[in-house]
């Protein structure tokens, strides 16, 4: 289930709501209310109109240049702005509950992390060693070192060469590998996901970990407190009897809203040893592997083995400073040498409100802008920021063969309109779209010319982009890219294509939810 656009309704108490509806009410007959229990004269009933008609033009134009002075997407501070002015109380709360910018706020700061600063030395020695002639012999490195480079500058994603990928095409898969890992687990188990439920699934998981931690193991977890919502009390207390660390990712205290609850950890990271690694779009629950109404469940995950698995290591350590304020040692406790010959050069990425730039969203970008020949798309939310919906239809208008795959049905309507809302604009430059319908696709992939290939966590959406902490692998071997694009082909054997002619023929009912859907979107 997608909880990452519905969160609002969970965390927005319901007099917001009706606040929202009766809005009207308040501002122009709030002083007659007042009469009905106090007896003011005529004079007092103008002064407290006066009264609140100077706040409300205070508050709404204070608002406003937070808003301004912001210097956000013009598309997205619109839209705040015109929610303030027009529902100035709810709006005003909204925007401080989810509108803030965190990145210009320096949310949490990477580089808290004293023991991580020699990635930054060895970032600097890669940019100067990409000349170097030893690494010429991959061509695949050559055509794209422009993107490694954009990566060394814009995230510290070193760039990782001895490793070994298996690629997870779905959830009995992916726990099967995990669980083979964590019950060979020797010395450290450290999980994060956005939703870890208490469920059959993590029933299972837990009484693994549990039995681990007794042997000696450290493990310890990270959970999101909104993706984790219904995760019960009582299962966390038995983890942590039986040794386990356990910290809740920026918790929500209802009804005192926090302003950081628009920023969510959305990753999905598995180390084990340091040796192994899990990511990719699927979380601790029973639906990624049973599926849902819609059917079964399609995702993508990766294993990874080499050293590429330090550097999801560093993401966990990097947040478990932030949701702990306790730093694990940079040392071959929790980094220990790859023993992996096989090389698949990996950069893993990560991006969110602790990040200076949207790094992954410029991957994407970066990627999209040089492509060649095929750019293939794989992603259950489908809400661009202006300039990936750009490079995409010049892309396709190229002459590139541009293909997405979206589900043919959502978990979040609201989510489900708007991503529809671009399907004509990506049908006239030329993009084929095509929507999954062998159950709910959830899989977060993108392959570029055969030889660039992302999975991870981040959809392509704009949440994606600049709200969520979100990680991927970066992978620029053709083996995998080959391997992933046989999937991404099967994909479409169970999906219909979207012409514009049966596109056109959609009702004047639809159009309008997904016009009014777009509208809200910059909101989510």
């Amino acid at each position: 289930m997608y909880t990452g656009y519905s969160t609002g309704y969970k965390i927005v108490p319901t007099f917001f709501a009706h606040t929202l509806a009766n809005n009207s009410y308040i501002c122009f007959h709030y002083s007659e209310l007042l009469m009905m229990h106090l007896d003011f004269s005529l004079a007092d009933l103008t002064d407290i109109k006066t009264l609140i008609t100077i706040c409300y033009v205070l508050i709404t134009i204070t608002a406003a240049a937070v808003i301004i002075y912001d210097k956000r997407d013009p598309a997205k501070a619109l839209a705040w702005l015109m929610a303030i002015t027009f529902i100035p109380l709810a709006g005003i709360i909204l925007y401080i509950v989810f509108g803030r910018n965190h990145r210009k706020e320096k949310l949490f700061n990477r580089k808290e992390i004293k023991d991580l600063e020699h990635i930054e030395h060895l970032c600097r020695e890669q940019l100067r060693d990409l000349t170097n002639p030893d690494l010429r012999h991959n061509d695949n490195i050559v055509r794209n070192t422009d993107i490694i480079t954009l990566m060394l500058n814009n995230n510290k994603a070193l760039l990782t060469f001895r490793n070994k990928i298996r690629i997870l095409n779905n959830g009995k898969a992916t726990f099967q590998s995990l669980f083979e890992a964590v019950r060979g687990a020797r010395s450290s188990i450290h999980l994060e996901y956005y939703i870890f439920e208490d469920d059959r699934i993590g029933k299972r998981l837990g009484a693994m970990l549990m039995e681990k931690a007794r042997q000696g193991v450290e493990v310890r977890l990270i959970y999101d407190d909104v993706g984790s919502w219904s995760l019960k009390q009582t299962y966390i207390r038995k983890l942590k009897a039986a040794g386990i660390e356990v910290c809740c990712f920026m918790p929500v205290a209802f009804p005192w809203l926090t302003s950081k609850v628009n920023y969510r950890n959305h990753r999905k990271i598995a180390v084990i040893d340091g040796l192994i690694g899990f990511t990719g779009g699927i979380n601790i629950a029973e639906r990624y592997f049973k599926g849902t109404r819609f059917g079964p469940w399609r995702d993508t995950h990766l294993k990874i083995e080499g050293e590429a698995v330090n550097m999801l290591q560093t993401v966990f350590v990097t947040d478990w400073y932030f949701v702990s304020n306790k730093r694990l040692p940079a040392d071959r406790t929790y980094f220990p040498k790859s023993r992996i010959r096989t090389e698949s050069p990996v950069q893993i990425a990560s991006s969110g409100p602790d990040s200076d730039w949207a790094s992954i969203m410029q991957a994407y970008f970066a990627a999209i802008n040089k492509a060649r020949k095929s750019i293939y798309i794989t992603t259950p939310y489908f809400l661009p920021n202006q300039a990936i919906l750009t490079a995409l239809r010049v892309a396709a208008l190229s002459g590139i063969d541009v293909r997405i795959i979206l589900p043919s049905r959502s978990d979040s309507k609201i989510v489900y309109w708007a991503s529809r809302s671009y399907i004509a604009e990506l049908l006239e430059a030329g993009i084929k779209v095509y929507f999954y319908r062998k159950g709910f696709s959830h899989s977060k992939l993108i392959i570029i010319d055969g030889e660039f290939c992302s999975v991870g966590s981040a959809n392509m959406d704009i949440r994606s982009f600049e709200d969520n902490f979100e990680v991927s692998a970066i992978m620029y071997d053709p083996k995998i890219a080959e391997e992933l694009t046989g999937y991404f082909m099967k994909d479409i054997d169970g999906s219909t294509l979207i012409t514009k002619e049966l596109w056109d023929k959609r009702s004047n009912l639809h159009a309008a939810y997904e016009s009014f859907s777009r509208l809200l979107s910059p909101l989510l």
